[in-house]
């Protein structure tokens, strides 16, 4: 039963006398092409791992199955999660867990599934609402995933790509970028989901990679505080943590502008300005 097409989906639910959920940002897709490009958008093969996070009544977990994936389907609404087990296939293929995903072990679940050397994927709607909480714990794990393909906010997905200089740039386009090269893919209009959001989304990739080799902690100290004022200085911005002369300093010392502000600086000329004020201060 294709569930992307409208009157499948409301048969469905009725069946299970259950609406769609706020609290849970339930927005249904209902377009069948926005699927396929999803697949598509993250190269899904039929012997991968997918970790799909809140797959509701499971209209992309067919499509995955049907791909001939292995899919660990982590949904927190117990009248969906127990739903899901229809789509079991004679293999199986498919592992569901009732659970919230930002207190589900990932990485203990996920590795006896995959093979020696091999890395799952994420695909997932993400509910709005915690979208930065559930990217903050996924992109570090890049000896566990390959790729994160997920539906978020359009706004949000061009400030998660968003490049230095543009006024989209944020901590977490740098915090992203430590651990990851994001890909913006493609718009959903919010007339491709039920019930409608109130904004349009779009799909997003992140090809995970091993990130620099820097104090973590230290590092997003930094780019947090050069971002919470952003219309200042970063001389000005940094100074609860550095001297605006030190950071001025550093700045010209890896030929950057000494009134430079936080836009301004990729995530290499971060690192650089990082390096550059640990050595001074020592």
């Amino acid at each position: 039963m294709p569930l992307y097409k409208p009157n499948e989906l409301f048969a469905f639910l009725n069946s299970l006398g259950i609406r769609p959920k706020k609290g849970l940002s339930q927005n249904f897709l209902i377009d069948g092409n926005i699927l396929r490009k999803i697949l598509a958008a993250a190269a899904v093969n039929s012997d991968d791992v997918i970790l799909e996070i809140g797959p509701g009544p499971g209209s992309l977990t067919e499509c995955l199955l049907a791909a001939g994936t292995k899919v660990i389907a982590v949904e927190k609404d117990i009248q969906l999660a127990e739903a899901l087990i229809r789509l079991q296939t004679p293999l199986p293929s498919l592992q569901v867990y009732c659970e919230d995903i930002l207190d589900f072990p990932i990485e203990n679940t996920l590795q006896p599934a995959l093979k020696e050397g091999k890395k799952a994927k994420v695909i997932a709607n993400l509910p709005y609402h915690l979208t930065s909480s559930i990217l903050s714990e996924l992109v570090p794990l890049h000896n566990l995933f390959s790729t994160i393909t997920v539906m978020v906010q359009e706004e949000v997905a061009r400030r998660f790509t968003a490049s230095p200089g543009s006024r989209e740039y944020s901590a977490f386009t740098v915090f992203l970028n430590f651990f990851s090269h994001p890909t913006y893919n493609f718009k959903v209009g919010k007339q491709c989901f039920y019930p409608a959001p109130k904004v349009d989304s779009a799909v997003i990739t992140l090809q995970l990679k091993s990130p620099p080799k820097v104090d973590q902690q230290d590092f997003f100290a930094l780019t947090r505080k050069a971002f919470e004022q952003r219309r200042k200085m970063l001389k000005s911005a940094l100074k609860p943590i550095y001297k605006p002369s030190l950071v001025a300093e550093a700045l010209m010392g890896i030929s950057l502008n000494p009134m430079a502000r936080a836009e301004d600086l990729s995530l290499e000329d971060y690192l650089k300005l990082f390096a550059f004020l640990e050595k001074m201060a020592i």
